[in-house]
């Protein structure tokens, strides 16, 4: 392993611990919706078209697991990003967004 990524593929490789904070499908959708800072979990039920109760629970839970996620102290279910979070959908996950639309013709025949 070098210090920009894999020389061999292996199971323990960055590339893959960071792909496996989008591998759920609702994950990164729930981190863009947190990105305009604290929301109540109700807000991102409203937020995020097609999301069951159950998904985003589940996904919340992954995403506080990983630090991405942090839930804010106090009585409501208010949700916010770390700042590890943010670096993540500042980054990368923005970076995939602008790609999707660049390539959103394609990515819809497939």
């Amino acid at each position: 392993m070098t210090g920009t990524g894999c020389v061999t593929f292996v199971s323990d490789c960055h590339v893959r611990a960071a792909a496996d904070l989008i591998s759920h499908t609702w994950d990164p959708v729930v981190v863009s919706a947190l990105r305009p800072g604290p929301t109540r979990r109700g807000v991102l039920l409203e937020r995020i078209a097609g999301v069951s109760d159950k998904a985003l629970t589940e996904s919340l839970r992954r995403l506080v697991a990983h630090g991405l996620v942090a839930r804010a102290p106090g009585g409501a279910a208010v949700y916010e990003l770390t700042p590890l979070g943010a670096s993540f959908a500042r980054g990368p996950l923005a970076h995939l967004a602008t790609w999707a639309v660049e390539h959103q013709d394609e990515l819809a025949a497939m």
